[in-house]
């Protein structure tokens, strides 16, 4: 197959770390506050500029709490798990990896006897008919990052629920539209949709969550890092720039970039827009191949930012697992030393396949030049494969 004439102006199509903004540099960023301590004045001021972006680009409702903890996303998700559950029985949900290692917190770790785990295989969605989202506290990812599968809205969740809702929206959040009046507890990391850097999370409290934090104090003990209250108070610093431990003045001004960027192009609705363009340059191309479909098997579940796609060309199919498997590592491969795209093969407990991240921070266009080469990778590694057989 002929080499294509267009070559993506940026291979940056990892789940994350994902690509920077368009027009990123480091001379951009504000250096003002390097250097100087986190708790002081100017430290604090740089950490809620962060907060309150954040905040306003995606809607968060006013007596909602928004704070920057440690350990990204893992470390938020394990905070809530950690010092929310374990008062009412929890439904947890898992049809990817991240979603699995929240049931094993619950489980294993925190050893919940009323756990209920309702799980689905990669490319599917939980029966959300299921969950008892009005009695029970629920776990669950809006955005499946290893499968490529979200939610589609929250319409499952009564607003009149007594138990609270748990959400890792780490890969959905500034490219989907989540539902507040429907979430308790949400949790992303800085690196996702915003390309921004590692090592922080996102914790967001529901006035309902707040209450619980205050009124229930969990059988087991907390490890200062996820310690949310003292003497019964929500710390109320926590959610002000007043971090619980040192974070990364660079890091930080690396993401306030990253939120003033999104919020000059016009905010949630412009960086929906970018990712769905994204993703629909996938699914043209989808379309018109014959040896790639999406993971995901229902187009509304389809993920719009961690694009999963499996190999179903026949002849390679036929061929057994192991050749599927060899045929997605070398096309990752191939496209890499091309310098063509980075990091695209499918993640390591997810099934053989590619992942192509079609967050906000990548440009449409591409996209749409990745799709040849994704095509001529294919017919090289088929070609291969033919060949050893």
């Amino acid at each position: 197959m002929t080499t294509p004439a267009t070559r993506p102006a940026r291979a940056h199509f990892s789940s994350g770390p994902c690509a920077k903004r368009p027009g990123y540099s480091l001379s951009n960023l504000d250096t003002t506050a390097l250097g100087r301590s986190h708790r002081a004045k100017i430290g604090k001021a740089r950490l809620k500029r962060a907060i309150d972006l954040t905040a306003e680009i995606l809607g968060v409702p006013k007596d909602y709490r928004v704070g920057i903890v440690p350990a990204s996303d893992t470390g938020a998700v394990e905070m809530a798990l950690w010092s929310l559950l374990g008062q009412r029985p929890v439904d947890m949900l898992a049809w990817e990896s991240f979603g699995e290692g929240w049931v094993t917190d619950a489980v294993k770790q925190l050893k919940l006897a009323d756990a209920r785990v309702i799980k689905a295989g990669y490319g599917e969605l939980p029966d959300l008919s299921q969950v008892d989202a009005k009695t029970r506290d629920v776990v669950f990812t809006w955005n499946g990052t290893t499968s490529g599968v979200r939610v589609p809205d929250a319409d499952w969740i009564p607003a009149d629920r007594e138990g609270l809702t748990i959400c890792d929206a780490t890969s959905a959040a500034f490219a989907q539209k989540l539902d507040w009046a429907k979430l308790d507890v949400v949790t992303f990391s800085w690196q996702k949709v915003l390309g921004g850097e590692a090592a922080h999370g996102m914790l967001i409290l529901s006035p309902r969550a707040v209450e619980r934090l205050e009124t229930y104090k969990p059988a087991w003990p907390l490890p200062k890092i996820f310690r949310l209250t003292s003497n019964g108070k929500l710390i109320a610093g926590i959610f002000e720039g007043e971090t619980i431990n040192t974070p990364s003045m660079l890091c930080v001004e690396d993401y306030i970039d990253a939120l003033e960027w999104a919020q000059s192009i016009g905010g949630l609705n412009a960086l929906m827009a970018r990712a769905d363009a994204n993703t629909k340059a996938i699914a043209d191309w989808v379309k018109k191949t014959g040896w790639a479909d999406f993971l995901a098997a229902k187009e509304q579940t389809r993920s719009n930012t961690s694009v999963c796609l499996k190999i179903v060309d026949p002849d390679v199919v036929s061929k057994g697992a192991e050749a599927v498997a060899a045929v997605a590592k070398g096309i990752a491969a191939a496209l890499e030393k091309e310098n063509v795209a980075y990091d695209i093969g499918a993640y390591r407990d997810a099934p053989p396949g590619l992942r192509v991240w079609c967050g906000a921070t990548v440009d449409e266009s591409d996209v749409q030049a990745l799709t040849g080469w994704l095509d001529w990778a294919f017919a090289a590694e088929k070609a291969r494969l033919a060949k050893a057989a």
